[in-house]
């Protein structure tokens, strides 16, 4: 299970959100404080840079070798390393991939491919084709044109489209493409009766994933990512970020209870880096404006894309307000609105230049939430194993550790 970009700060922030408004801990921190899991502390680097990518971070669990960033399990002296998922497939297990980004993405495809480039989607969604994982689950639907699909459904994929399609699965392979790019926010997802009943949940994608490759008598192998959580992140969103920290922390829940009651499971929590190294910081009423958190309605992607250069001011404020509840100032809204006489953020995805930088800076003040960046952070990361082979983890590891632990788990050779 992969939070992808999660800082410290972001499971914290999601913790103590949970605890103010629902009165109780997340299901990560819970399972620190019932001691039911052994907990690491996870080395992140790749082999160009202290600071990975998710391609690189991925291949490392994926292939067992540190590769340059932007890489798929390929060396620079162009040797291919198998990924995990088809040494699991080839050994009879069941795997997938489930993900609230294209299901070609960096994070999948380090478990499922080799590639030189992660950002080859339309030739990785073509790889994936020959594989027949399982289950694979997201969004992407840009990368998966008519023709392919048709040659998906051609090799025995059941292709599905939306939540009811999905919850009626009963057989694998199974493709779900549940949007173009990535699916929504979980923020936004909450307040959009449309959204809610087209494209389920983290939650529910990983409980439809679990209970069919659990059919398989010889085991099965499941990739989980809350992919948003990273491009919250690059965002400085917070209302974006918490939430979809909540929607992986609910995940959990349906990885942990499944493997509760099975007692044959392991469990790996973890997150692929840091992103941006979110924080709540001190001041008098640094509670108080947290607390705005707790009745966020949309994220600053919801306020943004809307907005154009014949907004006024008030028109802004009035959006900002409805959506969380924050009542930012005239000039504070001027500030934002000249971004759109000429859209110029640079950043990860924001294809529309959008201005997150200053209405981020803005709503610190308003919020007590302060960012370090808006990109990958070197920070080493947590890890919790549940369940058998939790004693195999050390208080110390290398990303790379973690492909041979899974191989050693499950008692497969590594070829």
């Amino acid at each position: 299970m992969v939070s992808d970009g999660m800082s410290i700060g972001t499971l914290n922030l999601a913790s103590l959100l949970l605890q103010r408004k629902e009165g109780r801990q997340s299901h990560w921190l819970s399972l620190y404080e019932e001691e039911k899991v052994s907990r690491a502390l996870m080395d992140t680097a790749s082999l160009s840079s202290l600071i990975t990518d998710s391609a690189a971070a991925s291949s490392a669990w994926g292939g067992g070798v540190r590769v340059k960033n932007g890489k798929l399990n390929v060396s620079e002296d162009g040797t291919h390393h198998t990924p995990i998922l088809q040494k699991f497939k080839a050994a009879g297990k069941a795997v997938g991939c489930v993900t609230t980004v294209p299901i070609t993405h960096a994070t999948p495809a380090g478990f499922s491919v080799t590639n030189a480039s992660r950002g080859d989607m339309h030739e990785i969604a073509e790889q994936y084709l020959p594989l027949k994982f399982d289950v694979m689950m997201g969004g992407g639907r840009e990368y998966f044109p008519p023709g392919l699909l048709a040659r998906y459904e051609a090799t025995g994929y059941t292709v599905v489209k939306n939540r009811d399609q999905m919850l009626q699965l009963n057989k694998t392979p199974a493709l779900g493409i549940f949007n173009e790019n990535g699916l929504p926010y979980a923020l936004d997802h909450i307040q959009d009766i449309t959204l809610q009943q087209n494209i389920p949940t983290l939650a529910e994608m990983s409980k439809t994933a679990i209970e069919l490759l659990n059919k398989n008598k010889q085991g099965f192998v499941l990739q989980i990512e809350g992919g948003k959580v990273d491009w919250a992140a690059h965002a400085n969103d917070a209302g974006a970020l918490i939430y979809d920290q909540i929607a992986f922390d609910n995940a959990i829940k349906v990885a942990i209870d499944f493997a509760s009651k099975d007692g044959n499971t392991m469990v790996i929590i973890t997150t692929d880096h840091g992103n941006s190294n979110p924080g709540l910081f001190y001041g008098d009423n640094a509670n108080q404006q947290f607390d705005k958190l707790q009745h966020y309605r949309y994220t600053n992607e919801w306020i943004l894309n809307v907005v154009n250069k014949s907004f006024t001011p008030a028109q802004l404020i009035e959006r900002i307000e409805a959506a969380q509840g924050i009542a930012i100032t005239k000039e504070e809204a001027a500030s934002i609105l000249v971004h759109y006489e000429q859209l110029d953020e640079a950043g990860v995805y924001n294809p529309r230049k959008l201005p997150f930088r200053q209405l981020a800076a803005i709503q610190s003040s308003y919020t007590s939430i302060g960012w370090g960046a808006m990109d990958h952070s070197a920070d080493y990361v947590e890890l919790a194993i549940y369940g058998p082979g939790r004693d195999l983890i050390k208080p110390f590891i290398k990303n790379t550790d973690l492909h041979y632990l899974m191989l050693q788990a499950t008692g497969i050779k590594n070829n």
